[in-house]
């Protein structure tokens, strides 16, 4: 039985995915400095940032899943510890 070989030719990557890989990448920095930032501030920044990856490109939708979940989690996450240290929300 053999795996089915994927043609990863850098020549038909179009450009439009290489910016959606770096809208992903900019929306995860952001879901994890929301654990130290203001969460509320930056949470709608980040998750616009990935559905704007999401619409350009098929090719990176793992990339923005990750995202997606790290913005969720980190919000969550980010929002207990504002609460609990008694720092600003936004």
């Amino acid at each position: 039985m053999t795996l089915p070989q994927h043609d990863a030719n850098p020549a038909t990557t179009r450009p439009a995915d290489a910016v959606a890989g770096l809208l992903a990448a900019g929306a995860l920095f952001l879901g994890f400095f929301e654990l130290f930032y203001r969460p509320f501030r930056l949470t709608p920044v980040a998750v616009i940032l990935a559905l704007v990856a999401t619409v350009m490109s098929k090719e990176q939708q793992r990339l923005i899943t990750l995202a997606l979940v790290v913005v969720g989690v980190c919000f969550v996450v980010g929002a207990a510890l504002q609460v609990i240290t008694n720092h600003p929300l936004y």
